[in-house]
């Protein structure tokens, strides 16, 4: 005899009347009525916490606030987006117009292995100084509150320059319309370094 066999004879003998089986019916076609229901309405949820974390892990890590940092011997209020290895600086110039700076940058190890610059390494940055070349052949240096004209310092397209304020030095090379880098210990080597 097999289980089937024994299944119908152990449970013949019960006999459900006409009524419970009209309604187990009725169960059972009401059922299939609220079940796409509540399957769009779960839906909707799902997609709705779905656009919502997707909103949120597209502002992870970003970090937005207002700072204060030297433009041109100015110091500037600016907000100061930073989003992975990359940074915008926003600021109101002098003459009242919204200007927008931007740069980035990563930080090498010792082992090779490379991570994105954290916000006081881009404050570091933005605290370097700033080589700008005039129209008519001039070059200055902006730091801080100092503008300096270095334009006849240059030897073999290369100058040094030794910048103070208080107790801190900062030692800039600059190579004449190509780069320069700045050092709080010496100059730096201009062999080391070029824009491109």
């Amino acid at each position: 005899m097999t289980n089937k066999e024994r299944y119908q004879r152990a449970f013949s003998t019960l006999h459900a009347s006409g009524n419970f089986m009209e309604v187990k019916t009725m169960d059972k076609k009401s059922s299939r009525r609220y079940i796409p229901r509540l399957a769009a309405v779960c839906a909707a949820v799902a997609l709705t916490l779905a656009m919502a974390t997707a909103a949120y892990a597209a502002d992870v890590g970003g970090i937005k606030r207002t700072v204060q940092v030297w433009l041109h011997g100015e110091l500037t209020n600016a907000t100061l987006d930073i989003r992975g290895d990359e940074y915008t600086l926003d600021y109101t110039d002098s003459l009242g117009q919204v200007q927008e700076r931007g740069g980035g940058g990563i930080v090498i190890g010792p082992d090779g292995s490379e991570r994105p610059m954290t916000e006081e390494e881009f404050m570091e940055q933005l605290d370097m100084p700033e080589v700008e070349y005039g129209e008519d052949g001039s070059v200055t240096v902006w730091w801080r509150g100092q503008k300096l004209d270095i334009t006849d310092r240059f030897e073999n397209g290369v100058c040094y320059v030794q910048l103070r304020d208080g107790g801190e030095t900062l030692y800039l090379t600059v190579k004449y319309d190509d780069s320069y880098a700045a050092s709080p210990h010496s100059y730096p080597d201009p062999d080391t370094f070029s824009a491109g």
